[in-house]
């Protein structure tokens, strides 16, 4: 699981979408804020890059994860540069994971408010990266 994570952060965080198609199953079924869905992989490929375009610069940094089985969560935050304004953007959020086959097969994923960040711990240096023990 921990090879998958590192090729999903550098599809995020590297802009190495020719990744993706190692990272997601056939058909990605996704519980978000556009309600329940099931996208093909190409279709959610495409769905990551259009976030690049619209946020330029656009990081995915993790506080905390953990793995177990063929779940995996991570408690992130969004960081990016608005295009227009030249501010920086925030939104932090929660995210689970079901990996079948070595893919990413489910996500249920929360966020909060835009603006937000985790004020309680830092970020690790990368998503797999040992998380902190409290």
């Amino acid at each position: 699981m921990i090879d998958l994570f590192n090729r999903w952060e550098q599809v995020w965080n590297d802009g190495k979408f020719d990744l993706a198609p190692s990272c997601i199953a056939d058909f990605y079924i996704r519980h978000d804020p556009k309600g329940d869905r099931t996208v093909s992989r190409d279709a959610y490929a495409a769905e990551v890059v259009k976030i690049h375009e619209d946020r330029p610069g656009i990081r995915v940094v993790v506080y905390d994860h953990s793995f177990l089985g063929d779940r995996a969560w991570f408690r992130f935050a969004f960081k990016w540069t608005d295009a227009k304004t030249g501010k920086a953007q925030t939104q932090a959020g929660i995210q689970v994971y079901r990996i079948a086959d070595g893919k990413l097969a489910e996500t249920w994923i929360s966020y909060l408010p835009s603006g937000t960040v985790w004020t309680d711990a830092a970020a690790q240096p990368h998503w797999t990266s040992p998380p902190p023990i409290k």
